[in-house]
């Protein structure tokens, strides 16, 4: 499969918001609150693929032990990340259904590879969408004159 270097479009705050909320949603098991994410937006797959590509699979590319010198599990981490955004790009192009299936997907990936023994699946996320969210914010400064926002992640 050919890949780009093409940079991502930053994702906008609202959208970043909205994917971790489903994200959190999901993993609570609090399917109302899922089912209203979801059905307020209706491109919610398309939303947890961009969180993949954009924070977990930066995540996973992390050098190894040693400063600079990545060992073989991080290659390995690394092309699993990359497997797993293409995996879950084809379910997302099966349609909106496909939301919760993602999320699920998504959580298992990250209790599996990104949360540590004495950490909550919930705190992993929490500190992936601090980093999302962030990053949207970066990429969408408020307007001259707005004022600020603090978002508090819960």
């Amino acid at each position: 499969m050919p890949t780009t270097n093409m940079p991502l479009a930053p994702m906008t705050p609202d959208a970043a918001i909205s994917a971790f909320s489903y994200l959190r949603a999901v993993q609570a098991d609090d399917l109302e609150a899922a089912r209203e994410f979801a059905s307020g937006e209706p491109r919610m797959p398309e939303l947890l693929v961009d969180v993949v590509e954009r924070i977990v699979v930066p995540v996973t590319a992390l050098p190894g032990p040693e400063a600079g010198e990545p060992c073989a599990d991080t290659f390995a981490l690394e092309a699993l990340g990359r497997v797993f955004v293409t995996s879950l790009r084809t379910w997302a192009q099966a349609g909106p259904d496909t939301a919760e299936r993602i999320a699920c997907a998504v959580i298992d990936f990250a209790l599996q590879f990104l949360t540590e023994d004495h950490e909550d699946v919930a705190d992993t996320l929490r500190q992936l969408e601090a980093v999302g969210v962030g990053q949207a914010l970066d990429a969408h400064p408020a307007p001259a004159g707005a004022h600020p926002v603090r978002l508090t992640v819960v």
